[in-house]
């Protein structure tokens, strides 16, 4: 799909009577009323987005999207783009963080290389790769019209597949040096912040390194003019095939009534840019973590979301996704096997 066809997609909102019929289930259970707190409110949009009182999440996956960008050739990290390829292949093995986070949780991790800078198959990564990476946007733009499409279009495809083998839940994941500059630099356009405002150290840049990073963003603004740019001309100038491929997962989350868990600043990133080119797909989403990353709370501000746990998280790949799935399944646990009032034979509370 270009991305003129990607715009026209039809987006249709959750079935919010489900979420009510939910709540009502919820205020029969045998505890205090809104006891469960925000998880109440997940459980109720999970109903609305499955179409059904009876909701589950017992079969979830977190895909994880991995890419390199080229202006890391700034120095704007304190790795090398090999680190990607090498985090992709621990991915491959199940041994990455996100993979031993996963298999303790029952959460199947799905690494995609949508744009590694190795010619390489990795073993136990799915090949989706589009490009060696993308261009240095200090330079030129970091991609075509047609690569960033491209990226799109492979998420959607990932979450249809997903939808056919029965996964009810999905969280994002990424994996690119430099991908913390990428998505500050969509950010400062985007949302019109003074770029030192969203801007951050990243895995542990210096001082220094901090000022090089904020003035390379701040000239590839000017450069890209994107001050007035559509969100698809900013993701094209300064983005990552892997923000792309994550537009498209959280689209396709939409399309496929799958609910969406957000992970970090650069899947948070991906999922504002995701509702400003298809507007509603927001509905269809969940935010894990406050992240570390000062860009974090003026994406998910806009968004109007609110994330579920604030433990100071900057780890990434998806992590964060399997930490809320594991509380989502405490919570569903209480929803799904349910002590009513009735059983135990006492008055059910009454909002007062």
């Amino acid at each position: 799909m270009n991305i003129h066809e990607i715009e026209r997609l039809n987006i249709i909102q959750p079935d919010w009577r489900i979420s009510d019929l939910v709540k009502d289930s919820l205020n029969n259970i045998a505890k205090p009323l809104d006891s469960l707190g925000k998880f109440e409110d997940i459980i109720c949009q999970i109903g609305a987005i499955q179409g059904q009182i009876n909701c589950k999440i017992d079969k979830k996956a977190v895909i994880v999207m991995c890419a390199d960008n080229g202006v890391v050739e700034e120095g704007i990290s304190q790795s090398q783009q090999n680190v990607t390829a090498a985090v992709a292949e621990s991915m491959g093995k199940n041994t990455s963080s996100v993979g031993k986070m996963a298999s303790v949780a029952g959460v199947r991790v799905i690494p995609v290389d949508i744009g590694i800078n190795c010619k390489k198959n990795i073993p136990g990564v799915v090949n989706k790769k589009i490009s060696l990476g993308t261009k240095n946007f200090a330079k030129e733009k970091a991609m075509t019209e047609k690569e960033a499409s491209m990226a799109i279009s492979v998420g959607i495809s990932l979450v249809e597949q997903c939808k056919k083998f029965g996964y009810e839940l999905i969280g994002t994941g990424e994996m690119g040096i430099g991908n913390t500059t990428t998505s500050s630099a969509i950010t400062a356009a985007l949302l019109k912040c003074p770029v030192k405002e969203v801007v951050g150290r990243g895995a542990g840049l210096s001082t220094l390194g901090l000022h090089k990073k904020r003035k390379v963003i701040e000239q590839a603004i000017k450069k890209h003019k994107l001050k007035e740019a559509e969100p698809f001309e900013i993701l094209c100038a300064v983005g990552g095939l892997d923000i792309a491929g994550l537009v498209g997962v959280f689209i396709g989350g939409a399309l496929y009534s799958i609910p969406i868990v957000i992970d970090g600043v650069i899947s948070a990133i991906a999922a504002l840019l995701a509702e400003k080119i298809c507007p509603g797909t927001v509905d269809y989403m969940i935010a894990s973590h406050r992240s570390r990353e000062k860009a974090y709370d003026f994406i998910i501000k806009e968004l109007d979301l609110n994330p579920i746990i604030d433990a100071d998280l900057a780890l990434g790949e998806g992590t964060g996704t399997i930490m809320l799935m594991s509380l989502l399944d405490l919570a569903m646990g209480v929803y799904n096997s349910p002590n009513t009032f009735e059983d135990i034979k006492i008055d059910a509370y009454k909002k007062q």
